[in-house]
């Protein structure tokens, strides 16, 4: 029986969850030669955007295009019948044409928590981005369509986040950050190492108390490192998940920039 929504489809998997456990993704599966595969579920409307996206794949070591889906229910479908270890996904397609790849992010994160996915958009509109990363950002990656033909950036996103990492693309970070003052370069590094290792917590998608457990903190103490990241990023103002999910993109945003600086 096909599912009508992400509601329906949560429904239905809570009643009959079966997690696969162990590492996460594709690292923990490996060819009859031995090679590691990263087992992967795409789904956009455009034929032609899916088809673009099989042969940039296809051409890649180590990944597997299991399933090529048109629209959410059959997207839901492949995913219960492939157990891929990454799903690449257009933010909006049928039914309705809104968000599915958001609403699908959040509903993996409870069904199938070693799922990564990717949200492909042709949208650089940070609030997407920020809706994507409520429920933690380990394991999502939201990248403009644009991207997609870069065969060496589509498939560094695909092992990062089947290794349960981040990928944001640059220029959503970018708008983010130019929403802020332009004081945040020395904001962030006014960040004490403990409040910086907190924030670093915080963008694995680890709540208080994970935090807490980590850091050998009392929950006390956590809460305290979190108001005082955000009042130094001015965050203070904003709705309680959505500054904290802020913090963390331009907490990635600074890593993403060391990564990309010149050695020696």
């Amino acid at each position: 029986m096909p599912y009508r929504n992400v509601a329906d489809w949560c429904t239905r998997r809570s009643a009959h969850h079966v997690g696969r456990g162990g590492t996460h993704g594709g690292y923990a599966r490996r060819d009859y030669r031995g090679y590691v595969q990263i087992r992967v579920v795409l789904a956009d409307d455009s034929l032609l955007v899916r088809e673009g996206l099989e042969q940039v794949l296809a051409a890649q070591t180590g990944i597997d295009v299991v399933a090529s889906c048109t629209d959410l229910p059959s997207l839901l479908s492949a995913i219960e019948a492939k157990s891929p270890d990454v799903v690449l996904t257009d933010i909006r397609m049928p039914p309705s044409g809104t968000d599915e790849g958001v609403q699908l992010a959040r509903a993996l994160r409870e069904s199938h928590p070693s799922v990564g996915v990717v949200v492909l958009s042709q949208y650089a509109e940070p609030s997407y981005a920020l809706a994507l990363l409520e429920s933690g950002s380990d394991g999502r990656g939201y990248l403009l369509k644009e991207r997609v033909h870069d065969a060496a950036q589509l498939r560094a996103a695909v092992e990062t986040i089947a290794e349960g990492g981040s990928v944001i693309d640059p220029k959503v970070v970018e708008l983010l950050v130019a929403e802020r003052s332009r004081s945040h370069d020395s904001s962030l590094a006014e960040l004490t190492p403990r409040e910086r290792e907190v924030l670093a917590e915080m963008a694995q998608g680890k709540s208080n108390t994970a935090i807490s457990d980590s850091l050998v903190l009392t929950k006390r103490s956590v809460e305290k490192h979190i108001n005082s990241i955000f009042l130094k990023l001015d965050l203070s103002d904003a709705q309680n998940v959505s500054k904290r999910v802020k913090a963390v993109l331009l907490f990635l945003s600074e890593q993403g920039a060391a990564d990309t600086r010149p050695s020696g």
